[in-house]
């Protein structure tokens, strides 16, 4: 059984995990979601019928108030500890053999008092330098391996690398205005760069600012991308 571990997408779900979750047979989320749209669009991409277990992170609000902040379960002989800070992990883990958890968005692999402890970092919203990460389980009997799943960076260099790459369409303000659009309607980054034939990095330079500046117009974000273009 392949299990796909995830944490901190914060929003945004990025082409490469959704190719991953659709090729794993359970999806584990260790919080962080942030919305409901999100939610929707892991359930969509996992196959049918596959299990999906995630918990509420700190961000999670009043959307997320039927979604425990504590979860154990078992799934191919294998017994989990499922939680959003490791600081809220419980002083008896019962017989739990791995303990899953987020919210530091670093990836963190360890044996510990016969256990795996595993953060799978962050595959959503980038933090600072830190990379974007995943893992997936391989389960057999009550065994496991780990695999560490890395998620390059699209446009990392910030706005000067998107330049010099001439992704920025020449009409800033009305490519703004349609990706905004078709974000309302839950469409994804691959699904709206190819629609409009736009760069894929742009495409999630303007998602990411409009996620982390909730309510900001096109123009906003035509500003704040002025912004960095001088200062980078």
């Amino acid at each position: 059984m392949r299990a796909a571990v995830i944490s901190d997408t914060h929003n945004l779900l990025r082409p490469e995990v959704m190719e991953q979750l659709a090729l794993c047979d359970m999806v584990i989320h260790a919080g962080d979601i942030s919305s409901q749209k999100t939610m929707d669009q892991i359930v969509s991409c996992m196959k049918k019928d596959a299990p999906f277990y995630v918990i509420r992170g700190n961000n999670d609000k009043e959307w997320a108030a039927d979604i425990p902040e504590t979860l154990t379960f078992t799934a191919a002989g294998v017994k989990f500890f499922l939680v959003h800070n490791k600081k809220d992990v419980p002083k008896d883990l019962g017989d739990s053999q791995i303990v899953i958890y987020g919210h530091s968005h670093r990836y963190v692999e360890e044996m510990r008092d016969k256990r795996l402890w595993l953060n799978p970092g962050s595959c959503g919203k980038r933090r600072f330098t830190q990379p974007i990460t995943m893992a997936v389980l391989h389960l057999d009997k009550g065994t496991w391996q780990v695999e560490k799943i890395d998620i390059a960076h699209e446009g990392s260099a910030g706005w000067k690398e998107i330049s010099e790459k001439s992704a920025v369409p020449s009409d800033l303000p009305s490519a703004v205005s349609d990706i905004l659009k078709r974000m309302e309607k839950g469409q994804s980054i691959t699904r709206i760069s190819r629609d409009l034939r736009l760069d894929p990095d742009f495409v999630e330079t303007v998602c990411r600012i409009q996620v982390t500046h909730p309510g900001v117009t096109a123009a906003g974000i035509v500003d704040k991308m002025e912004v960095n273009k001088t200062t980078l």
